[in-house]
Parts: C-alpha cells; sequence; structure tokens
C-alpha cells in the first residue's frame, strides 16, 4: 500500500459547466480571482518597504562560486536607477527594451526598471546571441528588426558579435563589458549608478494596465518568432491565480530555485511571483543537459525547498543522484511537499522511483502537480490543484472560462478567456481574427478529454495539439502530439524524444533520438556513442522491443509504429528542431531530417533501419 501525501492544502474544486445544444462545454471557477496588486513594479515596491533586508536574488558569478545576492532594496534600488535611465533618456514611445542574456540579478534589474519606466521589456533566449553566426544571426536579427529596441542589454561580451551586428544603429547598449560593443554603449555599472528622482515613483504610479509591458517571444519553431503582448493586467492575474490555488503551498513567499529561462514565459513567472511574494530566489546556473546538471545537484544538496520544478528529463537524471547520495536525498526532501513537472508527461517508472525515494526519507510521498498554458496566456493558467495520480492538463484556475468544442466522442478542441489572455501579436493585427472566436475566446491549438466525463472535477487529459495532427494515405486520421507523447512513455528510460513520421505515407514510423547512456546500459554495450547505438543490433533489439509492446496493445494504423530509426545528432536549435524548454517541433524536425525520413520510407529497410513487421535489424556488417 503506497505511503501517505505530504500533507498540501488545496482549495476546493469549485467549477461551474455549462453544456450547450452541440456539445460545447464552459467551464469556469466559482471562486472569483483576488488580484492583489496592480502591477509587478508596485508589488516589487511593497516587499522592499516591508522587509528590505531579506535576501531576493542569488546568483553563483560562475559555476562553483559563492552566491552572490541582494536583498529587496537592493533589487528596488537598481530597478528604480535602471527606471530612472529610460525616463532621462527619453526614447521613442514604444521601442522597448531588449536582453540578450541568461537569468542573472541585472536581468531582472533591467526587466522591472522597464517595466516602472513604462516601457515594455522583450528577453530573448541566450541562445539567440550565441548560436546562428553562420546564418547572420538570423533569429536576433529578426527579433531586432520586429521590435526595434531603444536599448539592448547584453551582459556579458559573449552576445557582442550577435548585438553589434543586428542591433539598431541608434539602439543604446549595456553591458559590463561595453568596449566589446559598437557605439552608443554605455557601462551596466554607470547605468544601475544613476540617481532616482520622484519622477521613478510617479512612472509606477501611473502605469496604465493594458499597456504593453512586454514582448514575449513565441519559440519560432513553425516559423520566425511572433513577439506576445503582455501587460501588467495579464501578469498580475496570472500571478494571483496561481498564487490562489497554487502559491501559498509552493512557497513563493519563501525559498525558490529554478533555471528555466526568462525568456520563457515558465522561468518568466516564478521569478516574478518571487518579487510579487516575497521569495527568495536563487538563479539556478544548471540545466537537465549532461554536465550541466550537476550544478542544479550541488545547488539543491545546499538548498532545501518547499516546492521544486523541472521537466521529465531533469527528473531522470535528478533521481539517479538521489539514488546514490544519501546527503542530497536528505537535503531534498527535508522541507519539500510540491513538486511541478512541465514540458511532457512524466513516465510512470519515473514517477514511481522518485516517489520511493520520497517514502524511503520520509515515510510519505510529495505531491506532484503540473501546469499548462501557453505564450499567449502569460503563463499557466490551468494547474492540478486536487489531489490525483493521472498525468494530465488540470483544470482551469480563478479567472479563467475554458470553452471545449467537441471535435469527437472523447476529444475537445480547448479555447479559453480571461484576463491573463494577450490582446494580440506586436504589429499582427491580422492575426487577430485567426487566434479568436466569435465569443472572444483564445484558440489555443489543443485539444484534451476527460479522465471521468461522469466527473469532470478529476480533470483533463491532453490529447495532442491540433498542429500535430495529420492523416496516412489511407485516409486514416492520427492524433500525432498524443501518440508521441504516448510513445516517449512507453519507451521511457530509454529514448528523449522522437520525431513521429507518416503524413500522406501508408504506415507509421519513428525517428528516435536516444537517452544513450540509459540504452547502452540496457542493451549490455560498453560505449553508449551515438553514432555506436544507431548501428548497434542489440540497441536496436531492446527498442524494437518496446515498439513491439506497444503495438500490441494498438487498435490500429493510426498507432501502430512499423519501422524506426535511432538518431545521431542532437536536435538543433537554430534550425528551429527545439525550444529553450527542449520541446521538438516535429514539423521542422521532419523537414531538416528529410534524408532520414526516406530512409524509413525506402523499399527495403537499409542499415539502421529497423522493420518492425520483421522483427529484423538491418545494421552495417
Amino acid at each position: 500500500m503506497n505511503a501517505p501525501y505530504r500533507e498540501v492544502e488545496f482549495p476546493p474544486v469549485n467549477l461551474d459547466i455549462q453544456t450547450r445544444d452541440d456539445g460545447t462545454i464552459i467551464m469556469t471557477p466559482h471562486d472569483a480571482l483576488d488580484v492583489g496588486c496592480t502591477s509587478v513594479p508596485a508589488g516589487l515596491a511593497r516587499q522592499a518597504e516591508q522587509q528590505p533586508d531579506k535576501l531576493h536574488l542569488a546568483e553563483r558569478p560562475e559555476p562553483g562560486a559563492d552566491w552572490v545576492g541582494v536583498t529587496f532594496a537592493q533589487m528596488k534600488a537598481q530597478a528604480d536607477s535602471f527606471s530612472q535611465f529610460l525616463l532621462d533618456l527619453g526614447q521613442e514611445a514604444g521601442r522597448p527594451v531588449l536582453i540578450v542574456s541568461g537569468n542573472s540579478v541585472a536581468h531582472a534589474a533591467a526587466r522591472y526598471g522597464a517595466m516602472g519606466a513604462r516601457v515594455p521589456v522583450c528577453p530573448v533566449s541566450s541562445n539567440y546571441g550565441l548560436l546562428g553566426v553562420k546564418g547572420g544571426f538570423e533569429r536576433l536579427r529578426h527579433v531586432m528588426e520586429m521590435t526595434r529596441p531603444a536599448v539592448v542589454l547584453a551582459e556579458s561580451a559573449a552576445f557582442a558579435e550577435a548585438v553589434n551586428a543586428t542591433a539598431p544603429e541608434d539602439a543604446v547598449i549595456i553591458s559590463t563589458v561595453p568596449q566589446a560593443y559598437r557605439a552608443p554603449s554605455l557601462a551596466l555599472s554607470d547605468v544601475l549608478a544613476t540617481p532616482v528622482t520622484s519622477a521613478v515613483a510617479d512612472s509606477i504610479a501611473s502605469i496604465d494596465p493594458d499597456a504593453p509591458t512586454a514582448y514575449m517571444l513565441t519559440s519560432g519553431s513553425t516559423g520566425k518568432p511572433k513577439a506576445v503582448i503582455h501587460t501588467q493586467r495579464m501578469i498580475t492575474a496570472n500571478l494571483y491565480q496561481g498564487w490562489q490555488v497554487l502559491g501559498r503551498a509552493a512557497g513563493w513567499d519563501d525559498t525558490l530555485l529554478e533555471w528555466l529561462p526568462w525568456s520563457h514565459v515558465s522561468g518568466a513567472f516564478s521569478s516574478m511571483a518571487a518579487a510579487i511574494f516575497g521569495g527568495t530566489f536563487y538563479i539556478d546556473g544548471g540545466k537537465p543537459l549532461p554536465g550541466l546538471f550537476d550544478e542544479t545537484i550541488r545547488n539543491l544538496s545546499e538548498i532545501p525547498l518547499k516546492y521544486f520544478t523541472n521537466v521529465p528529463a531533469g527528473y531522470a537524471m535528478l533521481v539517479e543522484a538521489l539514488e546514490s547520495d544519501a546527503d542530497l536525498r536528505r537535503v531534498f526532501f527535508s522541507k519539500l511537499q510540491l513538486m511541478l513537472y512541465g514540458g511532457a508527461g512524466l513516465p510512470q517508472p519515473l514517477f514511481d522511483r522518485l516517489q520511493g525515494l520520497a517514502e524511503q526519507e520520509t515515510g510519505r510521498r510529495i505531491f506532484m502537480t503540473t501546469g499548462y498554458g501557453a505564450t499567449e496566456t502569460t503563463s499557466g493558467c490551468m494547474s492540478i490543484y486536487f489531489m490525483s495520480e493521472k498525468v494530465g492538463i488540470g483544470l482551469p484556475m480563478p479567472g479563467l472560462s475554458v470553452k471545449m468544442v467537441p471535435i469527437d466522442s472523447e476529444r475537445y478542441e480547448l479555447r479559453m478567456k480571461g484576463e491573463m489572455v494577450t490582446p494580440g501579436y506586436l504589429n499582427r493585427p491580422e492575426l487577430e481574427s485567426q487566434i479568436r472566436d466569435a465569443d472572444g475566446y483564445y484558440r489555443i491549438g489543443d485539444t484534451a478529454s476527460f479522465h471521468d466525463p461522469a466527473d469532470p472535477g478529476q480533470g483533463l487529459a491532453f490529447a495532442g495539439r491540433m498542429a500535430e495532427e495529420f492523416k496516412l494515405d489511407t485516409g486514416t486520421f492520427v492524433s500525432g502530439g498524443a501518440l508521441r507523447a504516448e510513445l516517449v512513455k512507453a519507451m521511457a528510460p530509454l529514448v528523449q524524444d522522437l520525431v513521429l513520421c507518416g503524413e500522406n505515407r501508408s504506415y507509421l514510423a519513428v525517428l528516435i533520438w536516444p537517452n544513450a547512456k540509459a540504452l547502452a546500459e540496457a542493451a549490455g554495450l560498453a560505449s553508449a556513442d551515438p553514432d555506436s547505438l544507431a548501428g548497434s543490433a542489440a540497441a536496436l533489439e531492446v527498442v524494437a522491443e518496446r515498439l513491439a509492446a506497444h503495438t500490441a496493445q494498438c487498435r490500429g494504423s493510426s498507432e501502430r509504429i512499423l519501422r524506426f530509426a535511432l538518431l545521431t545528432t542532437p536536435p538543433d536549435a537554430e534550425a528551429h528542431e527545439v525550444s529553450d524548454k527542449g520541446t521538438i517541433n516535429q514539423d521542422a524536425a521532419r523537414r531538416n531530417r528529410a534524408d532520414d525520413v526516406e530512409r524509413l520510407y525506402a523499399a527495403q529497410a537499409g542499415p539502421g533501419v529497423v522493420d518492425l513487421t520483421v522483427l529484423a535489424p538491418k545494421t552495417d556488417a
């Protein structure tokens, strides 16, 4: 029998559910959204007044270095100086501050300073400034041209080549090494020493909650990134709906440690939650990648948390570390009461191993939740805020109305309305008619189904992205997103992700990125080299057995995989195959790997391609 969960307090699920004659369902929480702050700068000011000496943000200047941090009062002072600098600069209205940087104290000062000066801020993935030199930094150039920033924060010299090549000629560049950048450039220390006048407080007090305050970029995985308009009303609504159902339990007023990039809405959300609700936020320099996760492990061994969040790949690495390190287990579980995963479903074997460790250490299990949303909904606006062990996307949080339009007997198209939903995209008014229906609901582009149609309170399950759905040449419909997720779970931990192929083909096939270490161990191989694995009969046989087990439970050609091959090169971010949070764009990957796709559909399965109808891996001699 499973141990009980460590106690977590959630509000009761209280939904108003209406069903229309055409089967459309409107689902809205009865509890009203209670927003306790008009803007993020106002929230930061409140914390600086109430607890000026509490540590707010901390970072390691480099891996292995000691933590360096700022209190709420110090953060407020830096942000105000940045605001004053922008007010004195007096640039053209609407031109943003563009941040090409990773997560840092300086990044936070620029973000809050820009918001306080009523200047939009646009955080850009650091990869935009580090990758793409061969293509002339195409992604960063596109964002520069789209937003026309008046100011660019490029904290280190690492971004000099990209920024110098793409920034508008009149944009002021701010850096710790201004000499690496073309003129006009200024030292960050000088900007943060700008004397503050009463104009800053006046500016914060006059913030229009419905004016653009941030341009958050879409991943660009289906084309060039779009700039989603965020307003203070959106941000505060989203933060407070999360606070009402999860934040108190998660300890957003306590201690947080996260790596998620602030150029992505999930990472930006958590850091602003700490500013609004008074938490101490440790900036994790690690990432859920081989060699980089060691920094996360070091941080977790020092900092006990009430709340931990990561993607499934990160949890897989964490479990391995916890199983081998008793001291890490002791610190990690000492006060933990809530874990969140995102980006993909959590495989059941991984969930079981993690809970087994929690029981071993504390005698209790730790509740796991997840959120669901999009850049256009500020961040996650649905969540599992009720006791459940079912993988899903939860239910709408206060302030959000969800429309569910029936597609078939089980699935619904999801649409959303609430203060956390964007008014639109920067300079793209023609998209308005495409993203909203006649009732004003935002078309998020995903489908969902009820875990139990007779009991909606058990929440919704993700049923796939509409853009990832396609047909075989027989006319058979394939729910691509849901099938990809199911296959990744079925083959965990042997694979990291996969590309599902079959549109206008006679059968389904997959290209697989293996978890090289796990697959080599399962196949009894000494080498985890991707090239060796792709041609190894033993490795291919292990994967084939998993896929054959999946196929044995399939209902037809819409789920059955007939061929597969292993990929030897990682997903290419510059080719739009993968986002910063690790999600794979299927269309881009299929286009970029067209030769690999053709290998899957050759008349005879060639080297490295496994035909599951005969279970005979074809390998080079």
